[in-house]
Parts: structure tokens; sequence; C-alpha cells
């Protein structure tokens, strides 16, 4: 019978018939019953050629998009009004690099700096995969039309993870690097937006936030309100890569948390992992409604597609990975906030 091993969401086999009509045996029969041979070695799986160039077709793409976003968020930063808010339409930016291409360059702090975190937080995947040898797709970015031209990027793991330790790496190495690059981008992000009263609230567009934000608020702009903080458009780029960090490091189903957790314990994750979707549906109702939206799709996730186990499930951590656990729970609670914003487009 097939192995019900999954890596990252993709079912993997054990290999031939065993000779009799049947196929190999699960791990976790050999758990139970030949204890001594628990130790085998993952089963060789020859690499799959990797075309480069839809990787790059889907990165100029997403480039493209958001240079258009980054112009429209420039100009209206430059008038003192919030993102969208002002004569620049929504709609207008899979339009603007054909009707105003000239216009792209103002794009180019906010798309440099949105660009710059993804391709840390996947780059910090991809190597982590790449050191223990694992493979894994190019980092795939996602254009959108609109509103800041990325749904982010993604990497896709075709091959199982192989033991405890480096499923925690593949999962922190993503969030931290990425956090790396995001720090100097919201503090410069920060320094550089205007003090308007009342400007958040003029243009209906009110954000939530983060501690990371208001921590550098509190530096370089002390006793203003958040509401009267005209995000610069790297602040506004740093600002969506923080929330990203934060749902990244929810500590459920098969996110950056969730390998994290489950590494950790794996026989708590499924718990934990339901546990934490069904808190979001009800965060969703006191707060930010897309709260809702993530724990019912992140449920029902979970109970459909479980967490797969690394092939070595048994290696523990060791105290410097348990440290680093315990930097991103800090970085989590540096990048969310209960209420991002009001607004949902």
């Amino acid at each position: 019978m097939p192995n019900p091993f999954f890596a990252l969401g993709r079912p993997t086999f054990m290999g031939n018939s065993t000779g009799n009509g049947h196929g190999r045996v699960p791990l976790e029969i050999l758990d139970r019953n030949y204890p001594e041979i628990i130790d085998l070695p993952p089963p060789r799986m020859r690499a799959r050629p990797r075309r480069i160039w839809p990787a790059i077709t889907f990165f100029c793409l997403t480039a493209l998009m958001t240079l258009a976003a980054g112009a429209l968020i420039a100009t209206s930063f430059a008038a003192n009004v919030e993102p969208f808010s002002g004569n620049e339409s929504l709609f207008a930016i899979p339009l603007l690099p054909f009707q105003h291409p000239g216009m792209l360059l103002l794009g180019l702090p906010f798309s440099l700096a949105l660009l710059g975190f993804f391709m840390a937080h996947e780059m910090g995947h991809y190597l982590a995969c790449k050191y223990y040898g694992i493979d894994c797709s190019y980092p795939f970015f996602l254009p959108s039309p609109f509103p800041f031209g990325t749904f982010g990027a993604v990497i896709r793991i075709r091959a199982p993870i192989t033991t405890r330790r480096a499923l925690f790496d593949i999962g922190v190495a993503g969030p931290i690097l990425g956090f790396v690059v995001a720090l100097p981008l919201t503090a410069y992000g920060i320094a550089m937006s205007k003090v308007i009263p009342g400007v958040q609230e003029d243009g209906g567009l009110i954000f939530g936030f983060p501690a990371l934000m208001k921590i550098f608020m509190a530096m370089f702009h002390p006793g203003t309100e958040a509401k009267s903080l005209l995000f610069h458009p790297v602040a506004l780029a740093a600002w969506i890569g923080l929330l990203a960090t934060a749902l990244n490091l929810l500590p459920l189903w098969q996110l950056d948390g969730g390998h994290i957790l489950y590494s950790l314990a794996p026989e708590r994750h499924q718990r934990f992992s339901l546990t934490a979707a069904v808190a979001l549906v009800f965060m969703g109702v006191g707060y930010w409604h897309v709260w809702a939206f993530w724990g019912i799709v992140l449920l029902i996730l979970s109970l459909r597609f479980p967490h797969p186990p690394p092939f070595d499930r048994w290696e523990s951590l060791d105290a410097s990975r348990k440290l680093l656990a315990c930097l991103a729970l800090i970085i989590f609670l540096l990048c969310f906030t209960l209420w991002p914003t009001n607004n949902l487009w």
C-alpha cells in the first residue's frame, strides 16, 4: 500500500511492491512490530529538472504590478492623502504601465522594499532546503492587479522533509530572514512618514500598527497618534511585510509557525492547530473580519490535510533551536496586530 507520508501536501510513495501483491509496509507498523529498523534511511528521489523561466516571468509581472501600485501610492503620499483615496483609482493599477509608463519610476521605493522582503523570506526557505538536500522549486512571485500588486511569493517543496531539525530550520528560516530585511525598512519608512492630523480618518482608511511600528513611531514621532501618520511608500511596504510575517507565523496547519510547532511537539500539533483556527474565527467576530475567513479556511485545511510527519519523527531539537523558536515567537508578537485595517477594498 502507498506510504501515507506527504511532503507538504504532496503524496510520497515508499517504492515498489513487496512481491506478494501488496505495497511496502507503512513505517507506523514497522515502528510497533520491528523497532530495530525504524532508522531506515529515506528513499532516494531523483530531483525533477527545474525550469527557471516561469519563476522569472512571474517575478517580472509582479515587479510591473508593484511598480504601478507604488507609483499611485507615491502620488497619494506627495498629495498628503491616504493611498487610493484621491484621484487615483485602485483599478488604475493594471492600466498604469500602458497609459503612463514614465510614472513607474515613482513606484521604485515601494516595489523594491516589498519585493526585497518577499525575496528574503522565500530565500530563507529555499536555502534551508538546499542545505538539507531537499528538492524544492525556485521562489514564485504571485502578481495581483490590486491593491498592492502582489499576493506574495511561495516555493514548492517537492520531496519529503527528512528530520524534525530539517523541518524546524526550513520553517523558521523564512520568517527570520524576512524580518531581518523588514526591520530596517520599517525604521526608515516610519522615519520618512508624514504627520498630518487626522489623515487616516479623512481618507477612510485606518491602519492598525503592530508593536514594531509603534516602537519606531515613539522613536521618530513621539506623541503622534497613529491615525495622524501618513505612511511613506516604504513604510507601507514594511507594513505589508510585517503582516505577512505574522500570518506565516500563526502556529497552525502547514504555515511556517505550524512547521515550527510540529517540530517542537508533533503529538500536539493537530489539537493546537484546530484550537488556533477556532480562535481566529472568534477574533474575526470582535476585531478584523478577515481573521474569521482565515480561521475557517485553515480549520478546513487542518482537518482535510493534517501536517505530514518528517521521515524521522524521533529526532529531538537541541537547545539552540529552542532558543530560535523563542525568537520566532518574539518576531510574531512584534509583527502581529489584532486589527490590521478597517478597509479590505
